[in-house]
């Protein structure tokens, strides 16, 4: 799969979306993803199985001021 643009390697502990934020060390809290150029919506991060073929962009937020 791509991830924000990097191939990274599909693992038991990035099968669904959830756990790839989790394989990541990202707070799922301050992330949004895309997922084949669709907002994926945080409820279904634990049922959205990711495949080699998916590309995925994660998006941080960061406050500041």
């Amino acid at each position: 799969m791509v991830v924000n643009g990097k191939e990274h390697a599909l693992t038991e502990e990035a099968s669904s979306i959830s756990k790839l934020i989790a394989s990541l060390g990202l707070d799922p809290r301050t992330v949004a993803v895309e997922l084949n150029g669709a907002i994926a919506p945080r409820i279904k991060w634990d049922d959205t199985i990711v495949a080699s073929d998916d590309r995925l962009e994660i998006i941080r937020f960061v406050g500041g001021g």
